[in-house]
């Protein structure tokens, strides 16, 4: 090894879904929405002349729209270029403890990453036998708590009374809940961010608002841990929102109306396709995402997985303890969810 090669920070990368282009594909691999943005993102009329410009650095008409839209000031607002964006964020500002952070041993998978990536100590708490995340485990002294709610790709859900042991007995470090899927199921954090200064709120443009191609992620807390989020972003990059974000973003929370339909739409079609999939013979945790994480209970989900490709069905199986007999499906349109069953039905 050449004495450069010894100074290279090496970490294993995470690993996204499949991104296949395929005509007629069935793509429920990365939990898109199946249904396009909001018409007035669509119909909305961009300066493209500002393209020459640099965006503005604090992207001061998205933070107010969102702080308008959840009831906060907007120095309770930090946005990002996706969720992934601002977590990592998150991790690089407030996880810099000696003692090691906790998140779950079966989770969204880029928390070990970032905490290789940033020298970040940390232990995995296994969940329970359900699946269930165990608020106990997250007792001990440690430098930070981070989980899902609803989690990935579990779909579980816990409730608050769970999230607030969980802060009652951590008053003295950051717990950061990932809520990408909460508006498909569940009570959000958010109400519970007067009673607790050492709360992080994280949501994502990218699963309920059907603009995962605009990388739109954001972070609600109190105004001292938004500004220290702050102060680490511009010291990294200034100007991390595009202005086409910014712009179609702020519409975006503007059609609340097409927002809850959507969402609607997908949590009547996975309960649809739940039901559909017992009669198939798996079983699942009831979900509250917009996915289910399904095993059968005869035919490996490998060799699902690999059937569905030939079929051009993409769902994502992961190769891990404990889950290696589980496919996570994004719920699709009904058409797309009906051609699924159909296969399945083929195939078993």
């Amino acid at each position: 090894m050449s004495t450069w090669e010894k100074n290279i920070r090496k970490v294993v990368p995470y690993t996204p879904g499949e991104q296949p282009n395929e005509k007629n594909m069935i793509k429920l691999n990365t939990n898109e929405n199946p249904y396009p943005p909001s018409p007035k993102v669509l119909a909305a009329k961009e300066d493209l002349e500002q393209l020459r410009l640099y965006p503005d650095p604090v992207a001061k008409d998205l933070v107010h729209a969102l702080a308008d839209y959840h009831g906060l000031s907007d120095d309770q607002i930090f946005v990002g270029v996706g969720s992934d964006d601002v977590l990592a964020m998150s991790f690089l500002t407030f996880f810099n403890s000696d003692k090691p952070i906790f998140f779950p041993d079966i989770t969204y998978s880029f928390y070990d990453v970032w905490a290789d990536l940033f020298r970040i100590p940390y232990e995995t708490k296994a969940l329970n036998d359900a699946f269930e995340i165990e608020a106990e485990d997250y007792y001990p002294e440690n430098g930070g708590v981070i989980f899902p709610n609803p989690n990935a790709p579990t779909g579980l859900l816990a409730d608050l009374g769970f999230v607030r042991d969980v802060l009652d007995h951590n008053r003295d470090v950051i717990v950061i809940v990932d809520e990408a899927y909460i508006d498909f199921g569940g009570e959000s954090a958010i109400s519970l961010l007067p009673g607790y200064e050492n709360l992080i709120v994280v949501r994502t443009f990218s699963k309920s608002r059907s603009l995962a191609g605009l990388r739109i992620g954001y972070a609600m807390g109190n105004p001292k841990l938004i500004k220290a989020l702050n102060d680490v972003k511009y010291s990294y990059n200034s100007y991390t929102m595009n202005y086409p974000s910014i712009v179609l973003g702020v519409e975006s929370i503007r059609d609340d109306a097409y927002f809850k339909e959507t969402v609607s739409k997908i949590i009547a079609t996975r309960e649809w396709f739940e039901k559909e999939l017992t009669r198939l013979g798996f079983t699942y945790p009831k979900s509250y995402s917009n996915f289910v994480f399904a095993s059968h209970k005869s035919v490996p989900a490998r060799e699902i997985f690999e059937e569905a490709k030939k079929k051009h069905i993409y769902v994502r199986y992961f190769d891990k303890p404990r889950i290696n007999q589980y496919l996570r499906i994004t719920i699709g349109t009904d058409e797309e969810m009906k051609a699924v069953v159909s296969f399945l039905e083929e195939i078993l």
